[in-house]
């Protein structure tokens, strides 16, 4: 039997390549009434600001995206770019003197002042247990000191999930090493049937001449593999294989107890203070695929509206800053804090987080930092998660609230959503939760900016989060006196309700889809800019502006 696609081979297998003509298809654009599309009404939003009466010249705008990079040279990105005037490129000098040289695009927290770059690293979970398993291997809840026996509760969590994904992981890279091999064969009988060193799907499309009744049906069920997608059945072969080397991968970095990148850095993991380590390569390195990532996230809110390329961002007039600080793996905590706080000092008005994990065990510095982003009027947007759990009793990091409990008045959290108001809206994926998921946006099959100039579809709510970050982006751009608080109230309260029966993620379970996030609805652009619109200017502000 054929295996189907994981969710993360989705960007590969519909692939534009090059620029398009005109811009492509982005169902997120759209709007539910006009369209039957459940997007967020883009065209409709801007068509309202228009009509607006005038208000004084928007001026850009800073989203940062934290993430694994970007292409700084796509077509569709480059004119969009955050660059900082103060510092000369590639002089190895910090001439801004923010601690940071040559920062140009923005900064790197996961590389070292040499060049060199961290692609992967351990889940949190792997990195509790490797350094809390010396101390606490042999210890029980009885035998603990008592101001330890919190660690040593850490303790066994993390050891109860390494344990477990160590060995989900080790069965699946197995069963796929098996269908590999399967793959693999069967298309050596296929050209040998057929009598051709490549088989395409030319080929595929004709039944084999054979005495065995199998391979008309084998050759049949290739052919759907590969049509439309591969040149021949070797392409299909090669996907299966990158599959297989990921799984690989995982093994190798993921839940790999002896794997420790860190001293590539040459910063010191403990001390939480520090500010100033990594080095300034934000854009593309054929090692990593975040920046693949971080790619497509800049491009969901950005990519340029003007130049009838490829594909258009939601907001305008923004300048995107990249700090890259998650690897494939699990961000660190430290990393996520340094990267607010230095979007924050750049002038980041909002800051797209497309990344999440189940340990956080320095969330303290992650708290202030978001402290610190709230006090400076910066609004964070974060992805809710790809696993479909409920995060109102499966915590996902960054989380809605402060250790202390307090909702993080600046934080947006995002479910995705699909474009059919059916009982496919909800992401199949999706984590969700009716107290700390936030919202749902579109993020299924959303179309946006890939490395090399070219563009793919994803999923995820890492699709969703930009979705909503840029949103934010066109309200601060045309309302510049809106706060975070204004912001997110405005975004919650336009966010269009849906008692659509809907399954449950993860499950069959119908369920309504207003149960799955605090305000039970899908963010609309043109709402919020409704809503937006009658906020009154601050006198103060208003007379600034003049």
């Amino acid at each position: 039997m054929l295996r189907p696609y994981p969710l993360f081979l989705v960007l590969w297998l519909l692939h534009f390549a090059g620029h398009a003509q005109a811009p492509l298809a982005q169902w997120h654009h759209l709007d539910p009434t006009a369209d039957q599309t459940m997007g967020i009404s883009t065209d409709r939003a801007y068509e309202l600001l228009r009509s607006l009466p005038a208000r004084p010249a928007a001026r850009p705008i800073v989203v940062a995206v934290i993430d694994g990079g970007i292409d700084t040279a796509h077509v569709d990105l480059r004119h969009v770019l955050w660059h900082n005037p103060r510092e000369v490129p590639a002089n190895g000098r910090d001439d801004d003197r923010n601690g940071y040289a040559d920062d140009v695009y923005g900064w790197n927290f996961t590389g070292g002042a040499d060049g060199r770059n961290i692609f992967f690293n351990q889940k949190e979970e792997t990195r509790l247990y490797a350094r809390l398993k010396p101390l606490y291997e042999h210890q029980t809840l009885a035998t603990v000191p008592p101001g330890k026996k919190a660690e040593f509760r850490l303790y066994e969590q993390a050891k109860r999930a390494y344990t477990t994904k160590r060995a989900a992981a080790e069965a699946n890279y197995q069963d796929d090493a098996q269908e590999l091999a399967k793959d693999l064969a069967n298309v050596a009988t296929l050209r040998q049937v057929y009598g051709v060193a490549v088989v395409d799907s030319g080929r595929l499309r004709q039944p084999p001449t054979a005495p065995d009744t199998a391979l008309p049906r084998l050759a049949a069920r290739y052919y759907q593999a590969v049509r439309g997608k591969f040149a021949n059945l070797d392409s299909l072969t090669n996907q299966y294989g990158r599959y297989h080397a990921k799984l690989k991968r995982v093994l190798d970095y993921d839940y790999n107890l002896a794997y420790d990148p860190q001293p590539l850095v040459g910063e010191h993991p403990t001390d939480l203070a520090e500010r100033h380590y990594g080095n300034p390569n934000v854009e593309a390195d054929p090692r990593d695929h975040g920046v693949e990532h971080g790619t497509h996230c800049a491009g969901i809110i950005a990519a340029d509206r003007a130049n009838n390329l490829g594909v258009r961002g939601i907001a305008e007039q923004v300048r995107i800053l990249s700090v890259r600080a998650i690897p494939n793996g699990d961000e660190r905590d430290k990393d996520v804090a340094n990267a607010i706080r230095y979007a924050v000092d750049n002038g980041a008005s909002i800051v797209s987080m497309s990344f999440g994990k189940y340990f956080s065990p320095e969330k303290t510095v992650v708290d202030e930092a978001m402290r610190y982003a709230n006090a400076k009027g910066v609004l964070l947007v974060h992805a809710a998660g790809n696993d479909h759990l409920n995060t109102d009793t499966t915590t996902q990091y960054p989380t809605g609230r402060f250790l202390n409990g307090q909702t993080i008045p600046n934080l947006i959290t995002v479910g995705a959503s699909a474009r059919t108001n059916d009982e496919h809206l909800v992401a199949t994926f999706s984590n969700y939760g009716q107290q700390l998921v936030d919202v749902f946006a579109p993020g299924v099959d959303i179309v946006s900016t890939y490395p090399n100039n070219q563009y793919h579809p994803g999923s995820g709510t890492s699709m969703a989060c930009p979705v909503v970050a840029g949103i934010a982006a066109v309200l601060k751009v045309n309302f510049p006196h809106l706060t975070p608080a204004d912001l997110k109230r405005i975004i919650l309260a336009s966010a269009t309700p849906v008692h659509t029966q809907v399954r449950r993620p993860g499950t069959k379970t119908l369920v309504d889809f207003a149960t799955l996030s605090r305000t039970g609805g899908i963010v609309n652009m043109y709402e919020a800019v409704r809503l937006a619109s009658a906020v009154p200017v601050p006198a103060a502000t208003a007379h600034c502006s003049k």
